[in-house]
Formats: C-alpha cells, sequence, structure tokens
C-alpha cells in the first residue's frame, strides 16, 4: 500500500467519522431510541441536537475543520510549530464566527481570547484539559511515517497553545504517535494501540501539570474493554460508555476513541458506526478512531461513495489536495 493512500485515508477517515456521528444525543439511550437501527451512509442529525442543528447529511464539524486549517499552516510552514498551530485556530475560529457560535470547545474560546490579547504561547494553552488539541491532530502524524517518538512530540507541541496541560498533551501525542504507526512498516491494530499508548506518556510529560486521569492508562483500560470477548459487542460498549465515559474530557473520549478503533478492527466505516451507537461526543471520538483506522487500512476501504459526498458536502475543503500536499513534505 502506497503512503499516499494512507494520507488520504488519514484525511478521509477523519471527515468519515466526524461526518457520520453528527447525528447521535448524548446518551446510548436517547440514541437508540431516535435511531433503533445504526445508518449505512451519513444523515443529517436532527433539527432540535444541541450542537449539530442545521447541519446537512456529510458536512464535518469542528474537528475536521481545524484539522483543515492546522493542515493548511503546516503545509505553508513546512513543519508543525506552536505558531503555525494558534494562527490555525484563530483563523478557524474566525471562520465560523466563534464569538456568536455555541459549538466552539471551552479550552479553544479562552485560548483564543488569550493569544489574541498577546500572551505568550507557553501560556494561553495553561488549562485545557477538552479534547480539541487531539480531534485536530491526525494530519500531524501523517509527516512522520513510522516514527512514533517523532510523531508524539510534534503532535504534544501542537496542542500547547490550546491545550498545554499533560492530559491535552498526551492525548494529542497519542493520536499522532498511532497515526505515525499506522503509516509505518508492518502496522497493525495492536501496534496502533501500543504506540497511542506510548506517545501518550510521552506528551505527558511535555504539558503542564494538570488534573486530570492519566491518558495512557485509560487508553490501557479502554481497548482492554472493547476487547473483552466474554460479553457482547453492545455490552462492550456500554462498559465504554459507563467506565470510559464520552464527554469533552480529554481523558474520556480520546481512550473511548482507540477502543472503538480497536473494536472495530481498524476498518474506518465500522468504526464509524460503533462510535455513533457509542453517543456523547460521537463526532470528535468517530474522527479520531477513523483517521487512525484510515491511515492503517488506506483510502480504498471508504466507499467512494461515501467520500464523493463528503466532497459534495463540504466544499470548502479539498481533502484530496490536503493529503497530497502533506505528502509532499516526506
Amino acid at each position: 500500500m502506497k503512503i499516499l493512500d494512507q494520507i488520504r485515508g488519514t484525511v478521509y477517515g477523519q471527515a468519515l467519522g466526524d461526518a457520520f456521528c453528527t447525528p447521535p444525543l448524548l446518551t446510548r439511550e436517547t440514541t437508540r431510541a431516535a435511531y433503533p437501527v445504526v445508518p449505512d451512509t451519513f444523515i443529517a442529525p436532527p433539527a432540535n441536537h444541541m450542537v449539530h442543528f442545521g447541519l446537512r447529511a456529510g458536512s464535518v464539524t469542528d474537528d475536521t475543520e481545524q484539522a483543515m486549517f492546522l493542515a493548511r499552516e503546516i503545509i505553508a510552514d513546512g513543519r508543525v510549530t506552536a505558531e503555525g498551530t494558534a494562527r490555525a485556530v484563530v483563523d478557524w475560529y474566525d471562520f465560523v464566527g466563534g464569538d456568536t457560535i455555541p459549538f466552539v470547545g471551552p479550552s479553544t474560546r479562552r485560548a483564543v481570547a488569550k493569544i489574541r490579547a498577546g500572551q505568550s504561547l507557553d501560556s494561553t494553552g495553561i488549562g485545557g484539559d477538552t479534547n480539541g488539541a487531539a480531534m485536530r491532530v491526525s494530519v500531524v502524524g501523517t509527516l512522520f511515517p513510522g516514527d512514533v517518538a517523532a510523531a508524539a512530540r510534534a503532535g504534544a507541541l501542537s496542542a500547547t497553545p490550546t491545550h498545554n496541560t499533560n492530559v491535552g498533551c498526551a492525548s494529542a501525542a497519542a493520536v499522532a504517535g498511532a497515526v505515525a504507526r499506522a503509516l509505518g512498516a508492518n502496522a497493525d491494530v495492536r501496534s496502533v494501540v501500543i504506540a497511542g499508548i506510548e506517545s501518550a506518556e510521552i506528551g505527558a510529560l511535555i504539558g503542564q501539570t494538570w488534573l486530570g486521569a492519566n491518558v495512557a492508562r485509560r487508553i490501557e483500560f479502554a481497548v482492554g474493554l472493547a476487547r473483552d470477548g466474554q460479553v457482547s459487542e453492545d455490552d462492550r460498549l456500554q462498559a465504554i460508555f459507563d467506565l470510559i465515559g464520552t464527554s469533552l474530557a480529554a481523558s474520556e473520549s480520546i481512550p473511548a476513541a482507540f477502543a472503538v478503533f480497536a473494536l472495530a478492527d481498524g476498518d474506518p466505516l465500522r468504526a464509524a458506526k460503533l462510535a455513533f451507537s457509542l453517543s456523547g461526543d460521537a463526532d470528535t471520538i468517530g474522527a479520531i478512531a477513523c483517521a487512525m483506522a484510515g491511515a492503517l487500512r488506506g483510502v480504498d476501504v471508504i466507499p467512494e461513495e461515501m467520500r464523493a459526498q463528503l466532497r459534495a458536502a463540504n466544499p470548502n475543503y479539498d481533502f484530496d489536495d490536503v493529503a497530497q500536499k502533506l505528502f509532499g513534505l516526506l
């Protein structure tokens, strides 16, 4: 498999999981009541959805939007920098009208205000313990095929302007390192998970000390729940929901995404459906899980019809061009 196909898989996987998982509600019970059967393709979220109301089927959210803005700055700079990340986040915030919309994450909203006030980028992300850095970081991992440690450090660096905590940096490092391992030689689901755990340990040493569970240990725990062959798939999802959590907290949604990736055996579309059923911050969990899966399996496992739907529903973002230009940096 060609690296370019895997980078395309990362980008399209990110968008797939994000867009597919806009309809789910806060709990598994409410999602199941609204959708007794998980759909096979993109559907629009309900009009009364607390965050995703008004989106058309196949539209991505801030998870993929920020990843695309971050990729643009990485491509312009030729590398990952804190300054480029800060520009990407502020530009995205202005593009979507961040001062007037409700779905901007709390850590990102605070960080944007501090960046605009001219504070040092070492301080703007202090206190950021949600999943905003991890949700956009898959594109960073594409720059380091097989080099897990370098990807982890770059992922953590990209977190610092908005999520400069041990929890925030660990979660971003975990995803970047996992994507890098997926792009490397002889990768499989197990090696990608191990890379995520090792990378979380690296990232935790970079961010400022903050309250929060250990991301690396929670990835281990979450994947253990996903692999519990003594119970049904639905019971495993319920255990992940109950014991790991699916909130905005980095120590919940990132381990949950690794669990979904493992339970799906690295298949992007299956991961999207599992994240849909899991509920909560499903679009972020789906975006991360499917980005890792796309990196591992390559773009061709994502049906072309769904890729076409993503392109049509998101004309502001050229997924193929971004992937090609990221590939050009290798």
